[in-house]
């Protein structure tokens, strides 16, 4: 029997893989699947070794990339069997068919737990590595307890250990609200005095995952952390099979370090001494060999190592080490070595005092822009571009203004981009900031943003001394035969402002000067041709008198243009040509543009949403898992930083402007409040007209007005009024984290007005300011870190109704210390309703994961539209009016009276307006 079935799942695969094309495949395992259902119908008759063939049939058809919607009742019953060959075949169907929230596993548990906590180790390695596979909520709830005894039990061999501790990780990692490891802090530290690597790296892992969430409480973990360190560095006791080419236990050494940069910096001067006594070791132990698999090995450990250094704030001798080491990385001829060493020095450069020692690799950076490879290219301009201040500005800046005339097109975008903020920032004077930026346009206009130059025009018009030069650069670069469409139009609108300022040079006339614009006119899009337009008004209002020959040529070209399809075009035309005929009108019109107000730089904006900071990869920074999102939810996240001053050195132009006149309310208010939380109960929205217009608001009216509502009778997601209270999950440091103020009243404010704060705790002030037009909304989000640390793990959801369209820009996922972060949330109403949408905000501060559930006052009466009505229109509409709910009247007694203009404007809160004479 055995011999024949053996040989019928031989047969099968062997016509499997003699299949000529994917039809007669199919043919043939729908042939074996229609077999194996017709013979689990009669499980009686068959014996364990042939369901255990037929489930390794199963098995092969599923990895072959088919379905197998049945049998798994089948594999599940041979986890029960006694002999190892049938359970083992049900462990590793089972992993491999069913995932974590499949009801078969649930007739599983009892028997994975009698394996585990039974003698038979083999049984024990199965049963461990498939709750570690599948690591579901029931199976940490039910096992989690009896893993966590044989990863301490003294009795259980290593390999029982090890695997108890990988199983426990993935619990702890899937499901931290139900692992229990509160009191584990000794437990880890004498699994750390654990003779075996195997199990000790094991172990280490899961204190990785321990110190990521809580440092505070596995101190005692520290010193024998440095104790493993040193007895690796030193070779010490450390069997032949954990030695890889040379080195002792890498992964166990990469895992040490990273488990200590989760915690604070080391004061002890004995651990401290000790710790860096070993990365010194480290340090100069490490070089480049021609044996790739220990240059992966010990450049592993080597980055970890300088990951550590940069954490520690080691001293400058150390640091120095540590960034010549990476010169001589950059410097080598493997193209991986190299890339390892531009990335790791882009990390070094978090560290205070080390630029300096950066700056004498520069030329061999510079040299790494032209690398045949691409990724070391990138890498070597994110170094160039970080590493780049006052001093050495102008030769960085060069050397990518001569590197982008040969740059792939892939890199331009980033290269022009990086190059003018660069130039910005670290500007000697704003001349040569001006040749930058021209020099830029000349020699990749298509991929210069309209940012670039909008900011050069705007540091011309802003500075007097810089405009006669500005304008005579431009007049230089329209001499060439082909120049960028770009070009021609910061040109034409630096000619047009202050062509007049060059009149007393040869070929600067203000013919001349339209004589050359007008040359470039045949070749320019819609869009240029509007500003060309502007321009030879401007040169017209300059000229006075006026040239009758200019005069006539400028009219012509007007007279063109009025009958342009294009709107814009055609308006200009008209308006400049009739504006040109009144000689003083046009004076005072086309006069000189005002200065710019101040406000941030959009480049520098720009670059700070876009760019990826690659030490974020560090280790130096939590690794905070993400946390899962419902499948209705829309998730926002992403890099961003925050709104703020620019960087010293740089060109200042700038201030956010507010939104609108009205004053930025939760800007003002960052910081300013204090109060106690108060659990809100939402209430649900009326069921009656008034409610339904008033929605959350008719539960607290203004004095004098006493509204009942009427329990909705909507369900689900629509119609639910999410209650906003602070959720910490298990695991973290439950009731730390109190709202300040009241959540309630702070969204009835947002619902009658459209600036202020919506929420607000010791760490963080989210602010809202609004604008509304008709259906569509435009909201920003003002999300202000009140600490000294930084916020990490931000993410936030919109959940929201049908009726409701919501589009959340990026979120970052660390909102620096300090610092506040515009969000923009777009709104489209699609239809009434009155369902509220929510904001799912969750962070962490330390050790603290904040989650609050607040909502949104993109209520009705924002879409509203006041009209004034009078009585002979109102009443027939009201009379054709059939009935509720379109038609309703109610007269509310029993309140005290308002006088009419405190109605009114209570009225005009909700977007309504009173009509009189109606009455």
């Amino acid at each position: 029997m055995a011999m024949s079935g053996m040989r019928g799942l031989s047969v099968f695969i062997s016509d499997i893989r003699n299949c000529q094309n994917k039809e007669q495949e199919r043919l043939r395992v729908d042939k074996e699947l229609g077999n194996i259902r017709t013979r689990f119908k009669n499980e009686k008759a068959l014996t364990p070794y042939e369901k255990k063939k037929y489930v390794w049939k199963m098995l092969y058809i599923y990895m072959l990339g088919y379905d197998v919607d049945f049998g798994h009742m089948e594999a599940v019953s041979l986890i029960s069997a006694p002999k190892y060959p049938e359970k083992q075949v049900g462990y590793i169907v089972t992993s491999s068919l069913l995932n974590e929230n499949h009801d078969f596993l649930r007739l599983a548990i009892n028997t994975v737990r009698n394996d585990i906590i039974g003698r038979n180790e083999t049984f024990q390695c199965l049963a461990l590595t498939m709750v570690g596979n599948i690591g579901g909520r029931e199976f940490a709830e039910s096992l989690a307890p009896d893993v966590q005894k044989l990863l301490i039990s003294s009795s259980c061999r290593p390999l029982v250990r090890k695997k108890a501790a990988l199983c426990l990780l993935r619990l702890y990692r899937k499901n931290p609200d139900v692992v229990n490891v509160d009191g584990w802090a000794d437990r880890m530290a004498q699994l750390l005095d654990e003779r075996d690597l195997g199990v000790l790296t094991s172990s280490m892992s899961l204190l990785v995952a321990l110190v990521s969430n809580n440092h505070e409480a596995y101190w005692s973990c520290l010193p024998k952390c440095i104790k493993i360190l040193e007895r690796l560095a030193r070779n010490q006791d450390i069997p032949q099979e954990y030695t890889y080419y040379g080195i002792p236990s890498p992964w166990l050494q990469v895992k040490t370090m990273r488990a200590l940069q989760y915690f604070p910096t080391i004061e002890d001067p004995n651990a401290r001494r000790s710790l860096f006594e070993v990365l010194q070791r480290i340090l100069m132990g490490t070089d480049v060999v021609k044996n790739v698999n220990k240059n992966n090995a010990s450049h592993a450990v080597l980055f970890e190592a300088l990951a550590l250094v940069m954490h520690l704030d080691a001293e400058k001798e150390m640091m120095s080490q540590c960034v010549a080491l990476l010169g001589k990385f950059i410097a080598v001829r493997e193209p991986n070595i190299r890339y390892l060493g531009l990335e790791n020095m882009t990390r070094m450069l978090m560290v205070t005092d080390v630029q300096d020692i950066i700056k004498r690799h520069q030329a061999q950076i510079i040299t790494s822009l032209k690398d045949p490879d691409i990724s070391i290219r990138r890498r070597a301009l994110d170094l160039l571009y970080g590493m780049c201040d006052v001093s050495n500005a102008k030769d960085i800046v060069e050397e990518l203004l001569q590197y982008l005339s040969t740059a792939e097109f892939a890199m331009r975008e980033e290269l022009s981009l990086k190059a003018a903020i660069l130039a910005e920032k670290f500007a000697p004077d704003l001349s040569w900031y001006v040749d930058v930026i021209l020099q830029l346009i000349d020699k990749a206009g298509d991929f210069v943003s309209d940012d670039i130059w909008f900011r050069v025009v705007q540091f011309v018009t802003n500075n007097e001394d810089l405009q006669p030069y500005a304008a005579a650069k431009a007049r230089e670069y329209l001499d060439k035969p082909a120049i960028h469409e770009t070009m021609v139009k910061v040109s034409a609108y630096i000619l047009g402002e202050f062509g007049h300022l060059l009149a007393r040079r040869p070929g600067c006339s203000p013919k001349e000067l339209f004589s050359i614009i007008h040359e470039k006119l045949p070749t320019v899009s819609t869009s240029t041709i509007s500003i060309l337009l502007s321009t030879y008004a401007k040169i017209l209002m300059h000229s006075q008198p006026p040239d009758p020959e200019l005069q006539n040529q400028i009219w012509t070209i007007f007279k063109k243009y009025e009958s342009s399809i294009e709107v814009e075009i055609q308006q200009r035309s008209v308006e400049y040509f009739a504006l040109s005929r009144k000689g003083a009108a046009l004076m005072d019109i086309l006069a000189e543009m005002p200065k710019f107000p101040e406000r941030q730089s959009a480049l520098i904006k720009k670059a700070e949403d876009t760019e990826v900071d690659t030490a974020e990869l560090s280790a130096i920074k939590l690794r905070a898992q993400q946390q899962s999102q419902t499948s209705n939810a829309l998730v926002v996240t992403g890099q961003s930083h925050a709104n703020g001053t620019p960087p010293v050195g740089q060109l200042s132009l700038v201030k956010v402007p507010s939104m609108s006149s009205n004053a930025d309310e939760a800007d003002q208010r960052l910081s300013q409040e204090n109060g106690t939380l108060s659990k809100v109960d939402s209430q649900p929205p009326s069921a009656d007209l008034l409610g339904d217009l008033l929605g959350p608001l008719a539960i607290e009216g203004p004095p004098g007005i006493s509204v009942h509502p009427q329990p909705s009778s909507n369900s689900g997601l629509e119609g639910t009024v999410v209650e906003a209270t602070a959720i910490v999950p298990a695991g973290e440091q439950a009731n730390s984290v109190q709202p300040i103020g009241n959540i309630a009243e702070r969204f009835h404010a947002l619902c009658m007005k459209d600036s202020g704060v919506l929420y607000e705790d010791p760490y963080i002030q989210i602010g809202i300011k609004a604008e509304w037009r008709a259906h569509q909304g435009h909201l920003v989000l003002f999300l202000g870190n009140k600490n000294t640390s930084p916020l990490v793990s931000v993410q936030a959801l919109i959940l929201h109704p049908t009726h409701l369209k919501m589009e959340l820009s990026l979120v970052p996922e660390t909102i620096p210390p300090r610092a506040q972060v515009q969000c923009p949330l777009e709104v489209i109403n699609l239809h009434p309703s009155r369902d509220v949408a929510v904001l799912d905000f969750s962070y962490k501060f330390g050790n603290n994961m904040v989650n609050v559930k607040l909502r949104l006052p993109a209520v009705l009466n924002k879409f509203l539209q006041p009209i004034t009505i009078s009585a002979e229109e109102f009443f027939p509409q009201w009379r054709s009016l059939p009935g509720p709910p379109l038609k309703l009247q109610e007269v509310v007694r029993g309140v005290r009276p308002l006088p009419l203009l405190e109605m009114a404007n209570l009225f005009n809160s909700f977007h309504l307006t009173v009509c009189p004479g109606l009455v």
